[in-house]
């Protein structure tokens, strides 16, 4: 299949781009939190400080257990990985005042890629609904082999503007680290031997891999 060609310490080094992205936030704000209260002299100000370090602390270590499976070897080439698992990252990375997921997948073992991917696909689901909403995961088939329904519903639900990439990009193109997360998405799609499709019902986002 022609598109991008991107050499593997390319990738590498642009899934550790992506990965530092997300941390970036909840450590920025411990910083600023340790700053506070060393500077702070009355007790409100140590609270509020103590309270900004304990959240940005629990964001960061929901955003690395997440991105650990997502983007991480865990395990062999043959790993399976527990998707009781993968929903509890999920639901740490995702779950805010904002936004909710209904995870109707039930609890089994599947092969490492292929939860790889459903939390990859959870993240274009994410950027479907940018003021938050509700994202349902659906199974499509049964057993180890099923595929994926990710459903995005929410106010300016819209679809992200991944397509192309998801399918590998136009040849000659380039992928930054704003970008390596659909193209990877594609990539674990393909391996897995599965077709990725996103299209629009009423309100909300639909995007499937089978």
């Amino acid at each position: 299949m022609s598109g991008i060609t991107l050499g593997s310490l390319d990738l590498a080094a642009l899934l550790c781009s992506r990965v530092c992205h997300d941390l970036i936030s909840p450590v920025g704000a411990i910083v600023n939190g340790l700053e506070v209260l060393e500077e702070a002299k009355d007790e409100e100000t140590k609270t509020f400080a103590l309270d900004l370090i304990k959240k940005s602390a629990r964001v960061g270590s929901a955003k690395l257990q997440f991105c650990r499976i997502a983007f991480g070897a865990a395990g062999s080439a043959t790993a399976q990985i527990d998707t009781g698992d993968a929903e509890s990252v999920a639901r740490g990375f995702m779950e805010d005042d904002k936004t909710k997921l209904t995870w109707k997948l039930p609890r089994i073992f599947m092969g490492k890629n292929r939860v790889k991917l459903l939390l990859n696909m959870l993240l274009i689901g994410v950027q479907a609904i940018p003021r938050g909403g509700m994202l349902t995961v659906e199974p499509i088939g049964e057993g180890e082999n099923a595929g994926f329904r990710v459903t995005s519903t929410g106010m300016n639900a819209r679809v992200p503007p991944v397509l192309e990439l998801l399918n590998g990009g136009a040849e000659g193109a380039t992928v930054d680290a704003h970008a390596i997360q659909p193209f990877y998405t594609g990539m674990l799609a393909r391996e897995c031997g599965m077709a990725t499709a996103i299209g629009q019902e009423a309100d909300a986002i639909v995007f499937t891999a089978q």
